[in-house]
């Protein structure tokens, strides 16, 4: 596999991984722009924006792009996270070159037709109100906002309905100006692709773009905190987090490799302890997200009203013991876990095209696969105890709690626990 990048004029950069033994190609455009890139006032756009421009260009219908990309059997979709938003597409590799027009002329020429947008606002509605029903989506979301409050960074990417529906065509098309330009967008591609050919196609169908301008998001800063809802669901649902480590900190390996060990796999320490030694709860794991400048480590689990009042103590003793006495045997474990999933993703153009396009939005380059094999197996026991104890003393815990949590520990109790 050869990667390749090239900056065009505008500040867009094209990235290729061309794997020429494949009969297909993935490609598609990702924006260092996503919820947390809002105001209060806009919260939800984002998300909105990225719906919006399969909904017609100058030159094609909504129905015109679906039928362009099913005609030669690929697919074309998007998505919206809380640091960038990618629109991308699969094809076989005559088509790539459809494929770019279509990602262009969505990003360059869509109309915001008002009647599309009230339709797909309606849309979003129902999303809405989908995640409220499900308290395995709810909770994080609410999770999340107790971690930051009252920050862009903890708002939700859906917005709210009374938030999305002060939108209009001109909110979208401005803030579509605002934060699509060339230095923030990364043209990424997979496969079986030409990278010159590529550059072409980028240099003739974005050349409009606005290089530079966009504002910077606001600074992430963690804060701690708690949100129970008790309700009549069957399961209560349960997220405990403390502050994390960002991309680009020392910690942020080593934060990682905690995670997998307390809770990455059926061999992790709170599977074992929690589901196969107590029988707690069918499923618990522990997570590590990183943003550019800050991290959350967390801990999530869902179990029946019986059994919340011994299951989160467990989980926490699992927290505290962890710093003091993880083993160079688990921590080898997990470095080759992690080792193989990095070798698996290659295999996938998908994958890669997504990977390669969020380095150089994370790093400002490609980083080789060696390389980050090299910085995990410099991560040694010593140095996992030594980041359990830094995320584990260093802030007060985030909280949530959905459910029959009425047993739930106090969260003063939790905060102690952690000491």
């Amino acid at each position: 596999m050869t990667v390749r990048t090239t900056t065009l004029d505008n500040g867009m950069t094209v990235i290729t991984d061309t794997m020429p033994h494949l009969e297909s190609a993935a490609l598609g455009v990702w924006v260092k722009s996503g919820s947390r890139s809002e105001t209060a006032e806009q919260h939800g756009i984002s998300h909105l924006l990225e719906h919006m421009a399969f909904k017609g260009t100058t030159t094609r219908s909504s129905r015109e792009i679906a039928e362009a990309i099913e005609s030669v059997g690929g697919d074309i979709n998007a998505a919206t996270s809380i640091e960038h938003t990618g629109y991308f597409a699969r094809v076989l590799k005559d088509d790539v070159a459809l494929a770019a027009d279509l990602l262009a002329d969505i990003l360059q020429n869509s109309v915001f037709d008002e009647t599309e947008l009230v339709r797909e606002q309606r849309v979003i509605f129902q999303e809405i109100g989908a995640t409220l029903d499900n308290p395995d989506d709810h909770v994080f979301d609410k999770f999340q906002e107790a971690a930051y409050p009252n920050q862009p960074i903890g708002r939700t990417i859906l917005g709210t309905e009374d938030s999305v529906r002060t939108f209009d065509a001109d909110a979208v098309r401005s803030y579509m100006d605002q934060h699509y330009v060339g230095d923030q967008m990364v043209l990424s591609a997979a496969g079986n692709v030409n990278h010159d050919e590529l550059v072409d196609i980028a240099t003739n169908r974005f050349h409009d773009l606005k290089p530079t301008g966009a504002p910077q998001p606001e600074q992430a800063h963690y804060v701690g905190g708690e949100f129970k809802e008790i309700s009549d669901h069957e399961q209560a649902h349960i997220v405990v987090g403390l502050e994390g480590r960002a991309y680009n900190s020392d910690g942020f390996y080593a934060a990682q490799i905690l995670s997998s060990i307390l809770g990455g796999g059926m061999s992790s320490r709170l599977f074992q302890e929690v589901r196969e030694k107590r029988g707690l709860c069918y499923s618990v794991y522990a997570f590590h997200w990183a943003f550019a400048d800050s991290g959350i480590f967390g801990i999530a689990a869902a179990t029946g009203a019986e059994d919340v009042e011994e299951l989160l103590p467990v989980m926490l003793e699992e927290l505290r013991k962890s710093a003091d006495d993880i083993t160079d045997a688990e921590v080898s474990r997990v470095r080759a876990q992690i080792r193989a999933g990095l070798l698996m993703s290659l295999e996938s153009p998908s994958s890669r095209a997504g990977q390669l396009a969020r380095q150089h939005i994370l790093w400002g380059r490609p980083i080789p696969l060696q390389e980050t094999v090299e910085r995990i197996n410099r991560i040694d026991a010593e140095r996992v105890r030594h980041i359990a104890h830094k995320i584990f003393s260093d802030t007060r815990p985030a909280v949530a709690g959905i459910g029959p949590v009425q047993r739930m520990p106090d969260y003063s109790r939790i905060v102690d626990s952690l000491k």
